[in-house]
């Protein structure tokens, strides 16, 4: 399987970064301006994301795989690790699985459960997009507008086309991706007594329904050392939302000895 793509900078001890659906590692590039002042932070495009590889397997087994193959090229046995939604859930399975690999874990905004999940309402329309006929990004936003009215949503998703000789092109493999929701939705793949013993931040908005009391509880059985924080007037994109308060507890937790 080929290598995720990632950007690094700053310096000092490693902390990699998972996006979540749909995303890149270029969302964090603001925050990880933040980290760098203490870190080298990698940004990682999982697979059919960003400009990483496209691949016909898209579940956290796969995806766990990868990152560890990355930190196998990167020479980096132990990490700092952050994940959001569905980086979370690959943040946890790879924690689950080889615990030695991860020094503090901080996951943002999800549990280790089944989602209910609407997302074929965006990926349809999108598909449905005539990419050949396409002129600009402006007339693609445009022909979202009907099926997808928020327009910081669609901006968002929209980040994801690109433009090069050949034309216009996703860099996200939404085919396989809305075939596979159901795994990405769910947690499926590891030990029925799986366990991590690592620091583990949780870190949920409060604006957010991802992270409930059903969902800590969850977290509590499975996670041996598990703290929480809530951040005020963020959803479930607290990162973008609560930048600052975001990286302020973060870094309180990354720190600490």
């Amino acid at each position: 399987m080929p290598d995720l793509h990632y950007s690094s900078a700053g310096g000092g001890e490693p902390l990699v970064i998972l996006h979540g659906l749909f995303g890149s590692g270029k969302n964090w590039q603001t925050l990880a301006r933040q980290f760098e002042q203490r870190f080298e932070v990698y940004l990682v495009d999982l697979r059919n994301h960003g400009q990483s590889f496209h691949a016909d397997e898209m579940n956290y087994p796969a995806m766990s795989a990868d990152v560890s193959q990355l930190l196998d090229l990167l020479g980096i046995d132990s990490v700092r690790l952050i994940g959001h939604s569905m980086g979370g859930k690959v943040a946890m399975m790879l924690a689950a699985t080889q615990p030695e690999r991860i020094e503090r874990l901080v996951v943002a905004d999800i549990a280790p459960v089944t989602y209910r999940h609407h997302y074929d309402d965006l990926i349809d329309p999108i598909l449905a997009l005539p990419l050949a006929q396409l002129k600009s990004r402006e007339q693609a936003d445009q022909a979202l507008e009907s099926a997808i009215p928020e327009s910081q949503l669609r901006a968002f998703l929209l980040q994801n086309l690109a433009r090069d000789r050949q034309g216009w092109r996703w860099r996200v493999n939404w085919p396989v991706i809305q075939r596979d929701l159901e795994y990405l939705t769910g947690f499926d793949g590891m030990d029925s007594d799986w366990r991590v013993d690592a620091p583990t931040l949780f870190i949920r908005g409060a604006l957010s329904d991802y992270v409930d009391d059903g969902g800590i509880e969850i977290i509590e059985q499975r996670f041996g050392n598990a703290q929480f924080v809530t951040l005020a007037g963020a959803g479930h994109w607290l990162h973008a939302e609560q930048p600052h308060a975001f990286a302020r507890e973060v870094m309180d937790f990354l720190d600490r000895v």
